[in-house]
């Protein structure tokens, strides 16, 4: 396991095997295959709004279709897309249909979905800039109720707020949500927001998300603490479009983000396998190519920086969650930074990941019931697939050891 054991990742139990009629499967083989982690290996499956809309041919429903499975072999985890600006182009008119269609499409494969943005300075819906200060947060946070209402019990985990840093401070267009953060300030519109989202779903994880990984991010996750803001998770971006961040980074951030004591959810990651970004640029989004193809160095070192980095962070007892941001080549940025191929050819690194995801951060237990039916074992935590006697079921192995779980078959 890559010189891991994980150990933290695994709990034990006692399974104790019936049949129908109560008596025990004594002495028989069995076999229990992790089939879905607890952790929340994610991606960016923006393209399952298509899969749902009906409005493909059947070739591009076919060609969409087969990208979602291929993602789906390896992930259980998966980011919808809510930009409040096209979400909600025209006021009054939102895209709930289409974004409860994706979600269903998702879910009814066993997909565990998140919402990403609720509250954002970028693609901000423009028409709430005819209004006042006032009026804008009113509108912001009846937006947060009825996404977070509408969508409960599909999408249960939320972006709450994104980019809250640079939030106030940002000057690259006049926007409603700066607005608001400029008058309220950074911890009073995160206090706002988180707020709102609790109310509207108690039960829901929620997400302070955001692309700054210096120490002004920690401090406004310290102030909000303090503040008894409900933050659930600490969301952390890592685009990494100029250059693997490397061990050294990241341990730093894992070390300086753990502090606090709560999970640490890796948002969106993106690691290039074609030419890298210029260092000079900083922002993202002002390296503007037509075209950005990945290479077959490019690739190999892809795959190498992956499986570090999803090492690394499934051996840290703090993170639950990664994401890969796209699931193909050419998405946002035109970047190669996606695990398939425009074409939906597998890169190294979708492999690399395969291999890790199913095989080395899994389990797949096989033996023995003992003469009571009885079973003693210890695994990686998550659904289960068991097979004994001619017959399967499924069982939860989770967080708690020492439980004892009765299964008929």
């Amino acid at each position: 396991m890559s010189g891991h054991d994980f150990e933290h990742r695994r709990s034990s139990c006692t399974l104790t095997l019936r049949r129908p009629d109560g008596s025990p499967l004594a002495n028989q083989e069995f076999r229990a295959r992790l089939v879905k982690h607890k952790f929340l290996f994610g991606f960016g499956a923006f393209d399952a709004l298509d899969a749902a809309s009906g409005l493909l041919d059947v070739q591009r429903q076919a060609f969409v279709e087969e990208r979602l499975s291929r993602m789906m072999a390896i992930f259980n985890y998966a980011t919808l897309p809510f930009y409040w600006g096209r979400f909600e182009k025209e006021e009054g008119k939102p895209q709930t249909e289409q974004l409860m269609a994706g979600a269903r499409w998702l879910s009814q494969r066993g997909v565990t979905l998140k919402g990403h943005p609720l509250c954002w300075h970028t693609v901000c819906a423009d028409w709430l800039m005819k209004y006042d200060n006032v009026e804008i947060l009113s509108k912001q946070l009846a937006r947060i109720t009825r996404e977070v209402s509408d969508f409960s019990g599909m999408i249960d985990t939320w972006d709450v707020i994104n980019e809250v840093v640079i939030m106030p401070v940002f000057d690259r267009y006049d926007n409603a949500v700066t607005r608001l953060a400029r008058e309220l300030g950074r911890v009073g519109i995160v206090k706002k927001v988180f707020s709102q989202a609790r109310e509207a779903n108690p039960g829901a994880t929620l997400i302070l998300n955001d692309f700054d990984t210096s120490e002004d991010y920690g401090n406004l996750v310290e102030e909000c603490l303090a503040a008894d803001i409900p933050i659930d998770v600490i969301g952390i971006q890592s685009h990494q479009h100029q250059g693997y961040w490397g061990r050294n980074k990241l341990e730093d951030v894992l070390g300086r983000f753990s502090r606090f004591g709560l999970p640490l959810h890796f948002t969106e990651n993106s690691l290039i396998s074609g030419e890298l970004m210029p260092p000079h640029i900083t922002d993202l989004n002002d390296w503007v190519v037509p075209s950005w193809p990945s290479t077959v160095p490019g690739e190999e070192r892809q795959a190498r920086e992956m499986e570090e980095m999803y090492t690394i962070l499934f051996a840290h007892p703090l993170v639950e969650a990664i994401t890969n941001w796209d699931a193909a080549d050419g998405q946002w940025l035109h970047a190669p930074s996606g695990l398939l191929r425009e074409d939906n050819s597998k890169k190294p690194a979708y492999e690399i990941l395969s291999r890790l995801v199913n095989y080395e951060f899994s389990s797949d237990i096989k033996g023995y019931t003992d003469s009571e039916g009885r079973i003693s074992l210890s695994g990686i935590r998550g659904k289960y697939e068991l097979s004994c006697g001619g017959e399967q079921t499924f069982f939860e192995l989770a967080k708690a050891s020492g439980e004892s779980i009765a299964v008929t078959l």
